[in-house]
């Protein structure tokens, strides 16, 4: 069998401070990264901007056929601070009317590998990397605002931390025939979860202070990845 590439799919926070070393373990292990939210010119892109298909079609064109995508959430639950990472088993977006197939083949179900995702778990415990907790449901979020407290009351009653890009990301990379698992990474309790109502400026600041254990854990996690199959 030939081992394709791995694909490390990830957005701002991941190549902030640290970053450098996520980079060159990349670069050494002969793996593709890619910036979700890079536009033209370097500009960024807001997620209900970015084009998942085109991005999961280019780390196809590039060799790949696994995917690790890193994300940022908001936490849904008080107990699962700002720092914490999880590898999620589950999503729930309902309002994504995604697929890149314009025929029946659309109605399949989607959802993370679980043969992958069990690779990334493994490899995970075997660097003794920052813990990361097995299992959970990300809710993704249309964005790019961030929710009400009341929105966010009806969201926790069903999942663990939300977002704005795994779930589409997911479909259009099994439906490329990519193998998909998500690391993500809390940077912000959702807004009414925390004491005060979520600001701008304290999402940067956990986005920030969460880099520098991110970008550790991948640099060391990642290399073996690129060397075992889904």
């Amino acid at each position: 069998m030939t081992l394709g590439r791995l694909g490390v799919l990830v957005g701002s926070s991941a190549l902030g401070p640290g970053g450098e070393r996520l980079t060159e373990a990349v670069a050494e292990a002969g793996a593709v990264l890619l910036q979700r939210h890079g536009g033209a010119g370097g500009a960024y892109l807001p997620p209900h901007r970015i084009d998942h298909e085109a991005n999961l079609r280019r780390l196809s064109g590039e060799g790949c056929d696994r995917v690790l995508a890193v994300s940022s959430v908001g936490s849904l639950r008080a107990g699962l601070g700002v720092g914490s990472m999880l590898c999620p088993d589950d999503f729930i977006a309902l309002h994504l009317g995604l697929s890149i197939f314009e025929d029946a083949r659309g109605h399949g179900t989607r959802g993370f590998d679980p043969h992958w995702r069990g690779r990334v778990l493994a490899a995970w415990e075997e660097v003794e990397a920052s813990p990361l907790r097995d299992g959970g449901v990300y809710w993704q979020a249309i964005g790019p605002r961030f929710e009400t407290p009341a929105e966010i009351r009806l969201i926790a009653a069903h999942a663990d931390v939300i977002g704005m890009t795994v779930a589409a990301e997911c479909i259009a990379a099994a439906e490329l025939g990519l193998h998909y698992a998500p690391i993500c990474v809390v940077d912000n309790l959702a807004n009414g979860i925390g004491p005060e109502p979520l600001s701008l400026a304290e999402f940067e600041a956990g986005r920030e202070a969460s880099a520098e254990a991110l970008a550790t854990a991948l640099g060391s996690v990642v290399p073996r990845l690129a060397e075992v199959p889904a």
